[in-house]
């Protein structure tokens, strides 16, 4: 999929700006946040469904196929996923559906949009409670072909809905997968991911991805940091998604509310 293509779309604008924001240094390594060329910008602009020529369904149960032993049912209905009001709500509701107990959403744009290298980078507000695990990630567009996770995977921003001010930033890859992933946590100061709005971002460019919240550099990560091959040379894919419960979070428990919404703002990738 060619970004000249997604241009032309009214909902996926082009545009020229130029920003510079010097980050801060991590292991004494600097980098500065280039946003140079906006080359895509949703901004959930249009109610209803997410856009198809976008936008596609992963549907089923969260423990087949997945790997992780989630609870939910990823389904595409209104009531799981929907844009409304300028957001993109992913819900996850506590109910009985096809064998689960929860359902959810789980969106992805394989095969519709796929990058290699830029700025990326989605302002969303996260859930809160026990068990729910959102997340804004990416896997390699070879992912049918290889297989993972030799396709390779960027976690932008992970989260465990009862740590409110820490996420997740880590990549996995061949020998360094599951609990052998590379990752760091970014603790919040003064404020809380549940009670309003972040941005989560990776700057990402040939043998290095960086890793920001609100434009603060938390990470590097380069091919000296994995023990196996670097696998990040090539286009990724988007997803967006909200798990419950699973090996990383463990379940809801008795004080985890429902329904529960992971909103997204906007998502936009800088060449």
């Amino acid at each position: 999929m060619k970004f000249l293509q997604i241009v032309n779309n009214k909902r996926f604008l082009f545009a020229c700006s130029v920003v510079l924001l010097m980050a801060c240094s991590v292991d004494e390594k600097q980098k500065i946040i280039t946003k140079t060329r906006l080359v895509m910008q949703e901004e959930f602009d249009v109610n209803g469904a997410p856009d198809p020529n976008f936008w596609s369904y992963e549907i089923g149960r969260g423990n087949n196929g997945w790997g992780n032993n989630e609870l939910q049912y990823y389904t595409d209905r209104p009531e799981n996923v929907v844009v409304e009001n300028g957001m993109l709500k992913i819900t996850a509701r506590q109910e009985l559906f096809l064998g689960a107990s929860y359902t959810s959403a789980r969106i992805i744009t394989k095969g519709k949009l796929e990058q290699k290298y830029g700025r990326i980078e989605a302002r969303i507000k996260l859930p809160l409670g026990k068990g729910l695990w959102p997340a804004f990630w990416m896997l390699g567009s070879n992912f049918d072909t290889v297989g993972w996770p030799q396709c390779g995977e960027i976690d932008i921003m992970e989260y465990l809905g009862n740590q409110p001010t820490k996420i997740l930033g880590t990549v996995h890859g061949p020998g360094y997968s599951g609990g052998e992933a590379v990752s760091k946590y970014y603790t919040l100061p003064n404020s809380r991911f549940d009670t309003d709005f972040h941005i989560f971002g990776i700057e990402w460019g040939e043998n290095y991805i960086n890793y920001y919240v609100d434009d603060v550099l938390y990470n590097q990560i380069t091919p000296a940091d994995v023990n196996g091959e670097w696998v990040f040379n090539q286009p990724f894919y988007i997803i967006l998604n909200m798990a419950v419960g699973g090996n990383l979070p463990g379940p809801p428990n008795g004080e985890t509310s429902f329904p529960q919404t992971m909103l997204v703002d906007y998502i936009r990738i800088y060449e």
